[in-house]
C-alpha cells in the first residue's frame, strides 16, 4: 500500500510539472544546461515517463499482458467433485432468526459427521410457506409438527423419528395474571391468539380444549392467528386478546429469556398430551444416508456436545419412530374436524 501511493505521488508531481512547462520554464531550463529542447519534445518524455510508471502501478500491470498470461485458479479433482445437497425443513416453532439459532448447530453436526453430503437447514416464514413446500417434497428431511407429519405420508414421506416428551406435546392456554379471567366461560365475547390454524398443540388441541369446556370457537370468541409462538405470548402480555394458546417449549425459552415478562403470565389450562414432533424423510432419499442421519439424531443425548444442541430446543432427545406412531395424532384429527372445524 505504501509503494502504490508512493507511486501515485510521483504520478502526480509529473503531472504538475507537465502543466507548469507549458508556459515558461522550458526555454529557462534550455538555457541553463546548453540541450535545444523545444516545449514539445519536453512534454512527450514527461508523458512518456508517466505512462511507464502507471503501467508499473499494480491497478494496471496486467493491462500489457496477452490473454494466455492471465492467472486462473486452478482446482484439485477433489475440489471439483461437487457434494449432493440435502434440505432440511424444520415447521415454524420459531421465527427464522430464532429457529437456525436452535437448530443450525444440528445440522452443522451432521455436516461433520457425514462429509460425503451438504446439508441445508430452511426456515419458513409462515406454516403456509412450510406446508407448501413439504407437500410439494421440496424437503428432503423435514421436522414437522405431528399433524404436517401425518399428512407427509400423503406426499411421499415416511417417518423415521419423533422428538421425545410427549408429555410435552399439549397445548396451554395463558392469560395475564391480572386479566380477572378464572374460567373458560370468562371467554366469551374476547380475543384468543393462536400461531396458525394448522398447529397441533398450540392451535388445535387449545381449540379442542375450549369446545370440549363449553365454547363454541366458530361464534363464541374471535380467533386470531397471528404467525408463531413468540408472537402469541407476546399478544397476551401486550393486552390485544384475553388469552393466547401455545405450548410448552416456546413458554420455557421465553421464561428462561424473559422472566420479568414472563410473571406478568400464567398458565391457565392445559390439554392432554400427543406424540411430538416428527422427522420425516422422502422416500426416494438413500437409505444409507438415512440411517447415518437417524444415528447422529438418536445419539445426541449420548454426549456433552449434543446434550446442549437439545437443551436448546429443548427437548431430552431424539428417538426412532414410524408411520404407525402416530395413529393416535389420526385419531385426534379426525374427532377435530367432525367437531370443532374444518382443516382444509
Amino acid at each position: 500500500m505504501i509503494e502504490i501511493l508512493r507511486r501515485y505521488g510521483l504520478i502526480a508531481l509529473l503531472l504538475l510539472n507537465f502543466a507548469v512547462s507549458a508556459d515558461a520554464p522550458v526555454l529557462e531550463a534550455a538555457k541553463t544546461t546548453q540541450i535545444p529542447i523545444n516545449n514539445t519534445e519536453y512534454q512527450e518524455t514527461i508523458v512518456t515517463n508517466w505512462w511507464k510508471l502507471l503501467l508499473d502501478l499494480p491497478l494496471f500491470a496486467n493491462w500489457d499482458r496477452q490473454a494466455d498470461d492471465i492467472y486462473e485458479p486452478s482446482f484439485s479433482p477433489q475440489s471439483e467433485a461437487k457434494l449432493t445437497k440435502y434440505v432440511i425443513g424444520i415447521h415454524p416453532l420459531h421465527n427464522p432468526k430464532r429457529l437456525f439459532e436452535v437448530y443450525g448447530p444440528i445440522v452443522d453436526f451432521l455436516n461433520s459427521n457425514i462429509p460425503e453430503a451438504d446439508f441445508i437447514l430452511e426456515a419458513s416464514r409462515n406454516y403456509e410457506e412450510f406446508d407448501r413446500k413439504l407437500y410439494s417434497g421440496h424437503f428432503d428431511f423435514a421436522m414437522p409438527n405431528p399433524y404436517q407429519t401425518v399428512n407427509s405420508l400423503k406426499h411421499g414421506y415416511r417417518v423415521f423419528g419423533k422428538m421425545a416428551d410427549d408429555d410435552d406435546f399439549r397445548g396451554i392456554i395463558l392469560v395475564r395474571r391480572d386479566s380477572g379471567i378464572n374460567t373458560v366461560a370468562d371467554l366469551k365475547g374476547k380475543a384468543v391468539s393462536y400461531p396458525a390454524p394448522t398447529a397441533l398443540a398450540a392451535t388445535m388441541m387449545p381449540q379442542y380444549y375450549l369446545h370440549t369446556h363449553g365454547i363454541d370457537i366458530n361464534h363464541d370468541i374471535e380467533n386470531r392467528y397471528v404467525g408463531s409462538q413468540e408472537s402469541s405470548i407476546l399478544n397476551v402480555l401486550r393486552g390485544h386478546v384475553a388469552a393466547g394458546a401455545t405450548w410448552p417449549a416456546p413458554w420455557k425459552i421465553f421464561c428462561k429469556e424473559k422472566p420479568q415478562l414472563a410473571d406478568q403470565l400464567e398458565v391457565k389450562w392445559e390439554t392432554e398430551p400427543l406424540q411430538n414432533n416428527g422427522w420425516v424423510v422422502r422416500k426416494d432419499m438413500p437409505a444409507g444416508l438415512t440411517d447415518k442421519v437417524a444415528k447422529l439424531l438418536f445419539t445426541l443425548d449420548q454426549h456433552q456436545q449434543g446434550r446442549e444442541m437439545l437443551a436448546r430446543i429443548p427437548v431430552t432427545r431424539f428417538e426412532p419412530a414410524n408411520d404407525a406412531s402416530y395413529g393416535p395424532v389420526q385419531k385426534f384429527i379426525a374427532t377435530f374436524i367432525k367437531t370443532v372445524r374444518p382443516l382444509e
